[in-house]
């Protein structure tokens, strides 16, 4: 696995000095090439051995090996992404066959949901789907490709009658944000946690008293720390890409958890209520 991968992947796992360390390498490795153990450790505010010791929690002898590798593998990425300028899309190619387009998509969507699903920490989730069960409202805040997620999850709560709020527009976010209570939840979506639409109506949120739920990715970020609870999306975004096809693919394999664990709590009225849909749909043909 790629270091750079594995630190992502680990990042819920580190100590709170290691995810700091963790962070900048993974935002910052043009930097890090320039710096001794001894300057990276004065930016971060940690020791310098325990600069060493995350080297070696990696497998890596040592702080100068350490940066080597992550140069190297830094210095690669960078080769390939020119090599394959022809690429649309991580391994996808213009020239390729659209057979083959639908087998590597197939592939990129599975790694997302398979990781996902494998991270899934079971008793946070059951928390958070009986937070969403007991809210009086719940606001889903989220921008961009995120946002469809968002309003996939929306339709399909209130198709079982939950009391949902969502807008694409961040300023309508925004004024939902700061209606809400202690009785109230929001589930801010957003993969890099930096949004800053996002982030700003969770701020607001949660000033006002209402539980913060965060679907993002296990990398450290201002979502990550703000929010009351987190669900953790798992996906291979680091790499070149025209659109985030696998991030939101780990997005919705949350989401339709959260769904089906609700409509397993309101089995009887949901399934009434979905059936009761149909039929009115039904009368529109």
């Amino acid at each position: 696995m790629l270091y750079r991968q594995k630190l992502i992947d680990n990042m819920e796992r580190f100590t709170p000095g290691e995810r700091k360390i963790a962070s900048f390498i993974i935002s910052s490795p043009d930097v890090l090439k320039e710096l001794s153990s001894q300057q990276l450790a004065e930016t971060l505010g940690v020791s310098q051995s325990a600069i060493v010791k995350f080297a070696q929690k990696l497998g890596l002898q040592g702080f100068t090996k350490f940066k080597m590798a992550l140069v190297e593998e830094w210095g690669k990425q960078l080769t390939e992404h020119k090599q394959q300028s022809s690429h649309l899309h991580n391994d996808i190619s213009s020239q390729d066959p659209l057979l083959d387009v639908a087998n590597k998509l197939l592939i990129e969507k599975q790694n997302a949901t398979r990781k996902t699903t494998d991270s899934l920490d079971i008793n946070q989730l059951e928390k958070v789907i009986r937070l969403l069960q007991n809210a009086h409202r719940i606001h889903i805040a989220a921008i961009g490709s995120s946002s469809l997620v968002g309003k996939d999850l929306a339709w399909k709560l209130m198709k079982i009658g939950f009391h949902i709020l969502t807008e694409f527009d961040s300023h309508v976010q925004l004024t939902i944000a700061q209606t809400l209570t202690s009785r109230d939840v929001m589930l801010a979506i957003s993969f890099s946690g930096q949004r800053k639409e996002v982030l700003l109506a969770a701020k607001i949120a949660k000033s006002n008293g209402a539980t913060v739920i965060a679907l993002t990715s296990l990398q450290d970020s201002d979502l990550r720390n703000l929010a009351d609870y987190t669900l953790d999306t798992v996906s291979d975004e680091q790499r070149w890409r025209s659109s985030s096809i696998s991030s939101r693919s780990a997005q919705l394999c949350i989401t339709d958890l959260l769904f089906m664990g609700l409509l397993q709590l309101n089995e009887s009225e949901g399934m009434k209520m979905i059936e009761q849909s149909r039929h009115l749909v039904d009368k529109l043909t």
